[in-house]
């Protein structure tokens, strides 16, 4: 038996983590890859940008309604396989969406990527959880959360550049090539990984699962906050590039860049949490970290220059992680045999606020303005960092093994 020290966490962290890393990588380029495009699809494919924003809203909503499916496949059969087989999918819905003649065809493409991409995250977060005890797993949950980052950053970032080269179908082409190519590599990676909690197998196991997860009092405070945040920040997101079209920034690139930079925000995360979080505390960091975002939506909303938003987006991204981390963290625990399902679960309410998000952005903008919908989201924000600060509490979950 021995204990580890707090300092070289990072450094003993299972190299097996390199590998969950690189599968979020892979299935995190695509959840912001056409948001910088969306202008460029509007106008091809004869749609305004309110309808063209519905891909990323559909793209969320299938992410989120396929979790409880994909959670519980997981613990029932297995994790690594799920997440491997959902990456091919994800590729070859790229690639068809590429080849797509009509925004209904273009449409149900994301609706399959959406499907792809849902089965990898989560389980992502629950491999990490195997692998690390509760002791390490901020930190390790950092890592993992890099490979996605760096994937949602050169997602939306590339995506500029080449939807001005190639347009948004060069985009999905390449994006189908490059996912298909990480499932292949991926799939060779996972041989011989280790697990602590091997996935149960009965139906039964299941549906304890799931009275544990619901009878712990962190449950609905962890779901209720990540909707909220799903929906405030994320929610934004596909209407980046025309508020910039609006201040006459036409380059696809340039918006691009500026959504990228909530993920450079999350990579600083990553890099400062394991120094961060003993200095702020749990709560702490949640309410540092939705101020910082409030902040940053209350700037974006008078419209700065390009390369003000673009700071702002980095400041948005690490506060968002500095909160959204600790609600991950507890999400984690608020089930061992079941903990796919419960962070399964965990991005079905997130994706459904990221649904509900571009939604309710659109009716704010049309019927209230920019200003007003961007300080109302802000608000929100505030609120709910002081709230789960003040609810959320450490709890083993109760099928711990103690």
């Amino acid at each position: 038996m021995h204990q580890t020290v707090a300092r070289p966490q990072d450094q003993r962290l299972p190299p097996a983590l390199n590998v969950i890393s690189g599968a979020s990588f892979a299935a995190a380029l695509s959840a912001r890859a056409l948001d910088p495009v969306l202008p460029h699809i509007a106008e091809d494919l004869s749609v305004n940008i309110a309808t063209a924003a519905g891909l990323a809203a559909v793209f969320a909503f299938t992410f989120a309604i396929i979790q409880p499916v994909i959670g519980a496949a997981a613990d029932l059969f297995g994790k690594t396989r799920l997440m491997i087989g959902c990456l091919a999918v994800l590729g070859l819905a790229s690639i068809l969406g590429a080849l797509s003649t009509s925004f209904p065809l273009l449409f149900a493409t994301r609706i399959l990527a959406g499907i792809g991409s849902g089965g990898v995250f989560p389980i992502a977060l629950s491999l990490t959880s195997d692998l690390v005890g509760p002791e390490k797993r901020q930190v390790a949950i950092g890592r993992t959360l890099a490979g996605a980052m760096t994937g949602n950053l050169l997602g939306a970032s590339a995506s500029g550049l080449i939807g001005d080269l190639l347009g948004w179908r060069g985009v999905l082409a390449a994006l189908g090539v490059l996912v298909i190519v990480a499932s292949i590599a991926v799939a060779a990676g996972f041989r011989g990984a280790r697990l602590k909690h091997p996935p149960r197998t009965s139906l039964s196991a299941l549906k304890t699962g799931y009275r544990t997860i619901f009878t712990n009092p962190n449950a609905p405070i962890c779901y209720s906050a990540v909707f909220i945040e799903g929906c405030c920040v994320l929610g934004l997101f596909p209407y980046i590039a025309s508020f910039l079209f609006d201040l006459g920034e036409t380059s696809l690139s340039i918006a691009g860049v500026v959504i990228a930079g909530f993920a450079i925000g999350g990579l600083f995360y990553t890099l400062t949490v394991s120094l961060l979080l003993p200095r702020l505390g749990v709560k702490g960091m949640m309410i540092a970290g939705t101020v910082l975002v409030a902040s940053q939506l209350v700037a974006v909303a008078f419209g700065p220059r390009w390369e003000l938003q673009l700071f702002n987006l980095m400041v948005m991204g690490l506060g968002f992680y500095m909160a959204h981390g600790c609600l991950q963290v507890f999400a984690s625990e608020l089930s061992v045999e079941a903990r796919a399902t419960a962070l399964s679960l965990h991005s079905f309410f997130f994706f459904m606020g990221q649904t509900v998000g571009p939604i309710a952005y659109g009716f704010g903008l049309a019927h209230g303005g920019k200003v007003a919908t961007l300080l109302t989201a802000a608000a929100c924000m505030i609120v709910l960092g002081i709230a789960c600060a003040r609810l959320l509490r450490q709890r083993a979950p109760s099928d711990a093994r103690i």
